[in-house]
């Protein structure tokens, strides 16, 4: 009768603890669902160091000197020097 008990004790215990690793706190599908959120942190993350290295590069470009300024000016501003002739040539739509 005792060993009987022991074994209802033992599963109930097991079933317990199965049933805490697939459906309670820090379960299987939790452990899932944060591989998914990595990887998508993780993918944030390379998104955002290639726009720092850009960002970086043109920091850089800056500060290199008077020919970097006057390229950005030309291509965001369209600014010309004098006696420069300016073309602008569009693509057809």
């Amino acid at each position: 009768m005792k060993n009987k008990w022991i074994a209802v004790l033992l599963i109930t215990l097991l079933g317990a603890l199965q049933y805490r690793l697939w459906f309670g706190k820090n379960s299987i599908s939790d452990y899932k669902g944060m591989q998914v959120q990595i990887q998508v942190l993780e993918q944030q993350n390379a998104n955002l160091k290639q726009r720092n290295q850009l960002l970086k590069a043109d920091i850089d470009d800056l500060q290199l000197g008077i020919e970097s300024m006057e390229e950005r000016a030309r291509n965001e501003l369209g600014l010309i020097k004098e006696g420069e002739t300016f073309y602008r040539i569009l693509p057809k739509q």
